[in-house]
């Protein structure tokens, strides 16, 4: 295969069975939609929706050092997340500029030698990898690459906690948002993590590429009283927008820190030892305190047009931020969007913020993020 094709899943010949429009993303042939996005998305929203998110980039960390490696590396405390716990956090450059936010897994038991597995953007994967290998250097630890060790499908909405109950006997009431454990759904070996990226409840499910199949096969047959459908990334990415979670290339680049991007919140100062951008951190925590950088913010249009990522917003005729993604939100009913707007346009309900699209200043009402939130 030349390096020019896509990567394909394992569940490749599954989709195209099932009549997906197929799409190059990183590198990888993806699922776009099965059929009609929107009821993908609103099956998310009020049912279950299976996804597969195989071309996601794990990375295993392990050894005495392991904690004391990502702590370094990264900009959160790894250190303290227990097994079976997780955390989302992210990888700076020397600078600050953000390259990848990230999901850190603790497994094993306490008292077993460190072992975690880091989720990267499909985009970023190597990207991370990298970083990680060379700031291994002097850390008892081993970083591995085990993107083709794992198949990763996601069974996410309300009726997904029965979907799965059906087919494993892990504790699933007892496992929280953002925590993980091993056992067998429909008898193949994975780890169940609660977590996800839709705003809805759900588990991500990591298993070896060769049991993907039969276990994709028994979720929808578990999931067929239920109202489950295959979903695709189109709508997983009006979910995420609905729900305000950031992504890498839109909300979250090299050229911003976490600090200018609001999440300021993962970047772990207090934690012991140095860590890879912590000096240039340090500065910008202090520069977003005395001038308040860009503010991450929802728009809702008034109209029908829909805003996309670049597009200018403005005020008084002056450009006062950019949208970073926009859409159509099937669960408004709107088009929707966020961006980063100057801080002092930044308050729900600032008059008089509208969106240049081709030229055309369409009005649009500032929002707090997120647009969506579940009822628990």
């Amino acid at each position: 295969m030349s390096s020019t094709e896509p990567r394909r899943t394992a569940l490749d010949a599954l989709h195209r069975s099932l009549g997906a429009t197929m799409t190059d993303f990183a590198g990888w042939d993806m699922p776009l939609r099965y059929g009609s996005e929107r009821d993908e998305h609103n099956a998310v929203r009020t049912r279950a929706g299976l996804f597969d998110l195989s071309h996601m980039g794990e990375i295993t960390v392990t050894g005495p050092q392991a904690a004391a490696l990502l702590d370094h590396a990264l900009v959160g405390n790894i250190g303290g997340v227990k097994p079976g716990r997780a955390r989302y956090t992210m990888i700076c450059r020397e600078d600050g500029g953000i390259l990848d936010d990230l999901i850190v897994y603790r497994l094993g038991e306490a008292g077993t030698v460190p072992e975690y597995l880091v989720v990267a953007n499909a985009s970023n994967a190597q990207v991370v990898l990298d970083a990680l290998r060379e700031r291994s250097a002097g850390f008892d630890a081993e970083v591995r690459d085990d993107r083709d060790a794992y198949a990763l499908l996601a069974v996410q909405g309300p009726e997904s906690p029965g979907i799965l109950a059906s087919l494993t006997d892990a504790d699933l009431d007892g496992l929280k948002y953002y925590a993980g454990l091993s056992g067998t759904v429909a008898g193949v070996p994975t780890l169940i993590a609660r977590t996800g990226y839709t705003g809805e409840d759900g588990f991500e499910l990591f298993v070896k590429p060769e049991h993907a199949v039969e276990l994709w096969q028994a979720l929808t047959k578990a999931g067929e009283g239920a109202g489950l459908v295959p979903c695709g990334l189109s709508c997983r990415d009006t979910l995420r927008l609905e729900a305000g979670m950031p992504l890498y290339g839109h909300e979250l680049t090299t050229s911003l820190t976490p600090f200018d991007a609001g999440l300021g919140r993962v970047v772990k100062f207090e934690k012991e030892g140095d860590f890879v951008g912590r000096a240039a951190l340090t500065e910008a925590a202090a520069r977003a305190e005395q001038n308040p950088p860009r503010v991450l913010v929802g728009l809702v249009a008034e109209g029908r047009r829909v805003p996309r990522a670049g597009y200018a917003v403005v005020a008084g005729g002056e450009v006062i931020g950019e949208v970073t993604s926009g859409a159509p939100s099937p669960t408004l009913g709107k088009p929707i969007a966020m961006a980063y707007v100057d801080a002092a346009y930044a308050a729900p309900g600032t008059e008089g913020v509208g969106v240049d699209i081709r030229g055309s200043h369409e009005p649009y009402e500032v929002v707090a993020l997120p647009f969506y939130k579940r009822r628990k």
